[in-house]
């Protein structure tokens, strides 16, 4: 599936977009698919197609104009992640998922913190780490223990977190961690990644979506400046910044989602059943009009997620806005829907390849790794629900 097209002339954002679109897309036939079991291998990172991503300029793409970016609005992004995940699932969660922590700085960072990293980004590639979860507080993050302390005119960082994507490849760590004098007082810290105390205790052996490096980190009374403290809430401008993650996360089931399907089509044009070619069989079809009309909704929530997120970025006040609004529940939708949509995909489409579909031998086995992650990572489904309960049911003002 492509991107959808409407009448009428294109804004000079969306004609960029389009264009980012189509490089994409270059990119994902000419270095992912030829790679597929190179990026199920845990690669090093940074891995070489992540560094042509971002010499072709194709990096960081939402980065806005002032700092040097593309610009392009978290809607276009869908249907960029979407190109990137049909590609590797997990190339694509690397090359994104910097947009939770650049969103952050955007936001709250004052412009003299934020502003250089933020042009280092969009010039040069690269990402960011966000540590936040920890073993024992598991997604409750106001359990967690990680602490600052306030020493002159430093702060002194302390503590281990369990699961931090990118964070060997990262120049910037974003910590979320309490006040070491109180309890109920939490920020984000930016902590550079050879800062003397961090410690990578192991990279993770993760089942799917091992083209990324997700790791376990300690941070041994790291120091930095007083000044790399984001103003405001930290578990609120994680949320924040999780809108803009989740939208991205729920739209790499799309791209793979629509792998499966080709991948069957591939199979049905030479597989024959009761003497006749596959795609011809009733059961066969029906299973891919399933799986198109999955796809379509997916799309569908993810951008609509992704266009109420863009409408506050356009707003006046943008940062007090979100602030204030914290988790969407749109993307709350669109992050559980396509965790459970993709995993329908990737049970039909093991079905539909017998014992072939649970082999290592064909590409559909690690798509059915792959998708799991969606209703995995930044907040399992039950963690979601919990959340569409406390925010938008018991509020009765908020229920629609």
């Amino acid at each position: 599936m492509t991107a959808t097209t409407t009448a009428g002339p294109a804004s000079p954002t969306g004609a960029r977009a389009a264009g980012l679109l189509d490089r994409v897309r270059t990119f994902v036939h000419d270095e992912l698919l030829p790679s597929s079991e190179h990026f199920d291998s845990l690669p090093a990172v940074p891995t070489a197609a992540s560094v042509r991503l971002a010499e072709a300029g194709l990096a960081n793409w939402w980065i806005p104009a002032e700092y040097g970016g593309h610009g392009v609005p978290l809607c276009d992004s869908v249907d960029i992640v979407s190109e990137l995940a049909y590609g590797d699932g997990g190339f694509a969660f690397g090359s994104f998922l910097s947009v939770l922590g650049t969103t952050m700085l955007q936001l709250s960072g004052a412009d003299a913190l934020a502003r250089p990293h933020l042009e280092r980004l969009a010039r040069d590639g690269g990402v960011l780490g966000i540590l936040a979860s920890e073993e024992e507080a598991g997604s409750e993050l106001a359990r967690i223990t990680t602490t600052y302390r306030r020493d002159g005119d430093r702060v002194v960082v302390g503590g281990d977190k369990y699961f931090s994507t990118n964070t060997d490849a990262a120049d910037l760590l974003l910590v979320v961690a309490r006040d070491a004098t109180d309890d109920a007082e939490f920020r984000v810290v930016l902590v550079p990644r050879h800062t003397e105390g961090v410690e990578l205790v192991k990279r993770w052996n993760m089942v799917g979506m091992r083209g990324s490096a997700t790791y376990q980190v300690a941070l041994r009374d790291c120091a930095v400046p007083a000044a790399h403290c984001l103003p405001g809430n930290g578990l609120r401008l994680l949320e924040i910044g999780l809108n803009a993650s989740r939208v991205l996360i729920a739209a790499t089931a799309i791209g793979m989602a629509r792998r499966v399907r080709d991948l069957a089509m591939e199979y049905a044009a030479s597989k024959r059943v009761h003497g006749a070619a596959l795609v011809r069989n009733a059961v066969f079809a029906g299973k891919l009009g399933q799986i198109e009309m999955l796809i379509e909704v997916m799309r569908s929530q993810c951008r609509a997620a992704a266009a109420e997120f863009d409408s506050h970025l356009a707003g006046d006040a943008p940062a007090a806005a979100l602030y204030r609004v914290g988790t969407l529940r749109s993307a709350l939708a669109a992050k559980m829907y396509c965790g459970q949509a993709g995993w329908q995909v990737a049970t039909l489409g093991s079905e539909m390849f017998g014992g072939l579909g649970y082999t290592h031998d064909h590409p559909i086995g690690k798509l059915v790794r792959d998708l799991r992650y969606v209703g995995l990572v930044e907040g399992g489904d039950d963690v979601i629900r919990e959340l569409l309960f406390t925010r938008y049911v018991v509020p009765t003002g908020k229920r629609r």
